[in-house]
């Protein structure tokens, strides 16, 4: 990289970010160094997708390149990521002066704090400036979520153009998941069943990471693992960018052909992973074997007799259950408690049937996202289970026992001895219940 190119984009955004304290928007003077800015990244990213600038133990750096020496550009750089509140920036190709002006603004005026700098972000419509920061169990589970969204669009935008997505960035995005799982087990996974259906490609592989995370935690498996169990989920559909989207997206029953054509992803899945650096070998057995089935009788057929990770089968669950639970063009969802019960009947045959069972125990016996009917008659939604016995439930009551819509819904605790008083359960999307409104807190 050039390094002399590289210190004039530091400078000229240190630059703008100072004027900007110290002009009004409209200055000339910002709009000049904007465009000088993204004149010289257009430049440093002629054979590169991305630049990432941050600190490093209150030492700037831009890549590889570490800015020891001290002058008031740098510092001005500091004190920007800092008060952000970030470790650095991921600056993407396509960020113009128009985009850098608006992220430099935000930084300025703060507001952010309320919704997330990430949501500030998209509301202003920054795509190309991203905010580096390390996950941590204090880290919203919304925020994280989100940021492995933009992450999982990233890559498949990366893919399209022909390149290597980060392996950087996808690790960043599943570090913070499985933080976020360890930590609270129940708000991360709840957010997997309110369903973006104009987002489905994105969304689905952030919930199977999310819920192949889970599976993992069920079964016990060590804390690495989680982070492959993650990466393996959200790349595990990537070779469906590589298939005619008219097969993909066809509403009616697949022809052989066409069907044929789908078997094929896995395994372009596979070859586009191996290439991204530093990949574990078990992300890529995940990527070609989740379609192989328990009984090794699925597809790619070249993998039968192979061995395979056992984390191909956890991740195999995860990604039937969120298709259970999704509403496509050939079937309604189904809910979470409902998908447990048609997964069990093809466990030992299609699903591993000690990992399904540990998984569906994990989830517990009315699982988060659930509307039950109460003994005297109310609605209630499950929007917790109980941490240690998975037993208990935490509920918000929705509707009374007349059926009226409650103005304000009741939360209660129901203890393990009293699931008798769980009656049924109801389809909440018959009544109109907004799952996102509940559970996304």
């Amino acid at each position: 990289m050039n390094i002399d190119l590289m210190k004039k984009f530091v400078q000229t955004l240190a630059g703008a970010a100072q004027s900007l304290r110290l002009y009004p928007r409209s200055h000339p003077l910002v709009s000049r160094q904007t465009d000088l800015c993204a004149q010289h990244l257009s430049e440093l990213l002629v054979d590169r997708t991305s630049l990432r600038l941050g600190l490093a133990d209150g030492v700037l750096f831009c890549e590889d390149y570490l800015f020891n020496e001290s002058n008031p550009a740098l510092a001005e750089m500091a004190r920007l990521l800092q008060a952000l509140k970030l470790e650095g920036l991921e600056l993407r190709a396509g960020a113009g002066p128009r985009e850098i002006e608006e992220f430099l603004v935000l930084a300025h005026e703060g507001g952010w704090q309320a919704a997330g700098l990430e949501q500030a972000l998209a509301e202003r419509g920054i795509r190309h400036v991203l905010p580096l920061r390390k996950p941590s169990t204090q880290e919203p589970p919304r925020a994280v979520f989100r940021h492995a969204l933009a992450v999982a669009e990233h890559i498949c935008q990366e893919v399209v153009l022909g390149r290597t997505p980060s392996t950087t960035e996808a690790g960043t995005a599943v570090r913070g998941m499985v933080e976020s799982t360890l930590g609270n087990p129940n708000a991360l996974f709840a957010l997997t069943l309110i369903k973006d259906y104009d987002n489905y490609t994105f969304q689905h592989s952030v919930n199977v990471a999310v819920i192949a995370i889970a599976v993992g935690r069920a079964c016990e498996v060590a804390e690495e693992d989680l982070h492959i169990l993650g990466m393996g989920g959200l790349l595990h559909d990537l070779g469906k960018l590589k298939v005619d989207i008219g097969i993909i997206n066809k509403p009616g029953r697949l022809t052989h052909e066409e069907f044929e054509e789908i078997k094929k992803h896995p395994e372009h899945g596979a070859q586009l992973v191996a290439r991204m650096q530093s990949i574990p070998p078990q992300v890529v057995d995940i990527v070609r074997g989740h379609h192989l089935h328990y009984n090794r009788r699925g597809y790619p057929g070249d993998l039968i007799g192979r061995p395979l990770s056992p984390l191909v089968d956890m991740a195999a669950i995860a990604d039937s259950f969120d298709a259970m639970t999704t509403l496509r063009a050939y079937r309604r969802p189904v809910s979470p408690r409902q998908a447990g019960r048609e997964m069990r009947r093809v466990a030992g045959t299609l699903l591993h049937p000690d990992f399904l069972d540990r998984f569906l125990a994990f989830l517990g016996p009315y699982p988060v996202g659930t509307a039950v009917r109460l003994a005297g008659g109310e609605i209630a939604l499950v929007i917790s289970v109980g941490s240690v016995a998975r037993q208990d439930l935490g509920l918000r009551v929705l509707y009374d026992r007349a059926g009226q819509k409650l103005a304000v819904p009741q939360e209660r605790e129901l203890a393990a001895t009293d699931l008798d008083q769980v009656v049924g359960e109801v389809d909440p999307f018959l009544l109109g219940i907004d799952l996102e409104e509940h559970l996304a807190q």
